[in-house]
C-alpha cells in the first residue's frame, strides 16, 4: 500500500489514539515527581486498574501479530500456552505476592539476595534485563511492521522512530501513567480484534459449515501433537513451557511484581492478578480465531493468495497485509491503533521495570552515600532511555525471522537463566545453605548453555553426538527443574553442620 491509501479517517482515529494516550500521560506527570511515585505510584491504585494494566502488558504486540501469524501458518497448538495461566497465576497469588505485599519489596530479586546473599539477587536481576531488552525488541518490530507494511517506509527508521516515541512516553508519567494508559489501550487493543473478527466473518464468501470442512482437511484447528516427542512443538511441551513461564511472569517478573505493590492492598493486588490472567485466555482465542479467519480468506480468493504468496508473505506478515488491502477506511485505523496499544503497554512497562531494578538493584544497592530524589530520577531517565536505545537494536536483528513469537519464546528461555528454578529452591528447601544454591545455579546455566548453544547453527560438527535433542520451548523447563533436583540433592547429602536452617522465602 502506499501513503495514500492511509486515509483521512485512518489518521483521525490513530490522531484519537495518540491524543488520547499521551493526554493520560501528562495527567500522571505531576504524580510522578519522586522516585517512590515513579515506580510504585505510592500504592495507591485499585486492582481492576491494575490487572488491566497486567493484561495489557502480558499481551503485547508480540501476541497480537504473531498469533494470528502461528494459526494461519499452522494451527492453534500454541494458544495451549494460555491453558497454564490459571495454575501459574494461583501459585503466584498464594506463595508469592504475599510476600512482596508484606515487605513492600519494589525489587523482585531483593527476596533472593535475603535468602541466599547478594550473588542471587544480582543473578536474578541481570538475567531478567536480558530479558527485557529480547523483549522490547520483539515488541517494538512487530508494532513497526504493519506500518512498514501500509506504509513502505523502510522498517529501521520506523523502529527509531517507535522507540524514541516509547521512550519519551515512558518518562512522561512513570508507572502511573504507564498503568493508567494501559487500562485505555487494553480496550482499544479488544476493540480492533472484535472489528477485524466481524469484518472477516461477514465477507466471507463460503458458509459455516464449508468453513469448518476445510478448516478440519487442513488440521487448522488442531491443538497440535499429542505425541511424547521432546523435539517438537507439542501439546506437552507448549504446556509445560507455557507452566514455567507464566510462573516465571506472575511469581518473579518485576514487571508484575512491581504493579503487585502500586495495588492499596493485598486483596486489590491478588484481584488484579486474576484479571490480567484470565482476561489473556479468551482475548488470545480471539486473535488465534484471527490467524484461522485469514487462511479461510486467502484460501477462498485465490488471486489475493497468489499476490501473498508472490511478495514472499506468511507468518506475522499476513495480518498486517489484509489489514492494508482489505480493511475499510477508518477500521483500519483503528487496527492499527490496537497493535500500538498492545505494543505500547508491554514495552513502557518493560522500560519502567528496568530502569527501577537499574535504581533500586545497583545503584541504590552500592551507594554509600545519601541520595536526593532528583539523582534517583536522574537515573530512572538515563535506565530508561538506554533500554529503550538496545531494545531497537534487537527489533532491528529480528526484522528477517519468520516468526516473532518463535524467537522470543527461545530468548526468553535462554535469558530467564533458570531465575524460577533459584526462587523455587528456596522455597521447597527449608535447610538448604547458600552454598549448595551457588553451586546448582552454577551448574544450572552450564546446562543451559549447552542446551541453548547445541540447538544453534555453530554447533561443532565433530561434537554432534553430544548434541541436545530437545526443543528449544524445553530450555526453561529443564533448566528449573535441574537447579532446583541439583539444589535439594546436594543438601540432602550435605553434611548436618553445613545445611543448618535458614529461613524460607515464604516466612521471610
Amino acid at each position: 500500500m502506499s501513503m495514500a491509501s492511509f486515509s483521512t479517517l485512518d489518521w483521525l482515529v490513530l490522531s484519537a489514539y495518540f491524543s488520547g494516550t499521551f493526554f493520560i500521560g501528562f495527567l500522571a506527570h505531576k504524580q510522578s515527581r519522586s522516585a517512590s511515585s515513579f515506580t510504585t505510584a505510592n500504592g495507591k491504585l485499585g486492582g481492576v486498574l491494575v490487572g488491566l494494566s497486567i493484561f495489557a502488558t502480558y499481551l503485547s504486540s508480540i501476541s497480537y501479530l504473531a498469533l494470528p501469524g502461528k494459526s494461519f501458518d499452522s494451527n492453534w497448538g500454541a494458544f495451549v500456552f494460555s491453558f497454564s495461566l490459571p495454575f501459574a497465576a494461583w501459585v503466584a497469588i498464594t506463595y508469592f505476592l504475599p510476600y512482596y505485599r508484606k515487605n513492600n519489596a519494589i525489587s523482585a530479586y531483593s527476596l533472593l539476595e535475603n535468602r541466599f546473599g547478594l550473588w542471587a539477587r544480582m543473578y536474578g536481576s541481570f538475567f531478567y534485563l536480558l530479558t527485557q531488552v529480547a523483549r522490547i525488541g520483539a515488541v517494538t518490530y512487530l508494532m513497526a511492521l504493519p506500518l512498514h507494511v501500509l506504509a513502505g517506509v523502510d522498517i529501521t527508521l520506523i523502529i527509531f522512530f517507535i522507540g524514541f516515541i516509547t521512550i519519551l512516553y515512558s518518562l512522561l508519567g512513570g508507572i502511573v501513567a504507564v498503568i493508567w494508559t494501559d487500562a485505555f489501550q487494553s480496550i482499544v487493543l479488544i476493540i480492533g480484534a472484535i472489528a477485524c473478527i466481524g469484518i472477516m466473518i461477514f465477507k466471507l464468501p463460503i458458509s459455516l459449515s464449508e468453513s469448518l470442512t476445510l478448516l478440519s482437511t487442513h488440521q487448522k484447528l488442531s491443538l497440535g501433537d499429542f505425541g511424547l516427542h521432546w523435539d517438537q512443538p507439542t501439546f506437552w511441551v507448549i504446556l509445560m513451557y507455557g507452566f514455567f513461564t507464566n510462573l516465571q511472569n506472575f511469581g518473579i517478573d518485576q514487571s508484575y511484581v512491581q504493579r503487585y505493590v502500586t495495588a492499596k492492598n493485598e486483596n486489590e493486588a491478588k484481584k488484579s492478578v486474576w484479571i490480567g490472567a484470565l482476561l489473556y485466555i479468551p482475548v488470545s482465542a480471539l486473535l488465534f480465531l484471527v490467524g484461522t479467519l485469514l487462511f479461510l480468506w486467502y484460501q477462498t480468493h485465490p488471486q489475493q493468495l497468489a499476490e501473498l504468496q508472490a511478495l514472499g508473505l506468511s507468518g506475522d506478515k499476513v495480518f498486517p497485509h489484509f489489514i492494508g488491502t482489505q480493511l475499510p477506511p477508518g477500521i483500519v485505523g483503528l487496527v492499527i491503533a490496537a497493535i500500538l496499544s498492545a505494543g505500547m503497554s508491554s514495552v513502557s512497562t518493560s522500560l519502567n521495570s528496568s530502569a527501577t531494578l537499574i535504581l533500586e538493584d545497583y545503584f541504590l544497592r552500592f551507594r554509600t552515600h545519601p541520595t536526593t530524589e532528583k539523582l534517583k530520577l536522574t537515573v530512572l531517565y538515563i535506565a530508561t532511555c538506554f533500554f529503550g536505545c538496545m531494545g531497537s537494536l534487537v527489533a532491528i536483528y529480528m526484522i528477517n525471522i519468520k516468526s516473532a513469537l518463535d524467537i522470543w519464546w527461545m530468548l526468553s528461555s535462554i535469558f530467564s537463566g533458570g531465575i524460577v528454578g533459584l526462587f523455587l529452591l528456596g522455597m521447597i528447601n527449608q535447610h538448604l545453605h547458600k552454598i549448595y544454591a551457588l553451586i546448582a545455579v552454577v551448574m544450572g546455566l552450564i546446562f543451559i548453555s549447552w542446551m541453548s548453544f547445541s540447538l544453534t547453527p555453530w554447533w561443532p560438527q565433530d561434537w554432534i553426538a553430544f548434541k541436545s535433542s530437545f526443543h528449544s520451548y524445553l530450555i526453561i523447563v529443564f533448566g528449573t527443574s535441574f537447579i532446583v533436583a541439583t539444589g535439594t540433592g546436594l543438601n540432602a547429602l550435605a553434611p548436618k553442620k553445613i545445611s543448618r536452617p535458614l529461613k524460607t522465602l515464604s516466612n521471610l
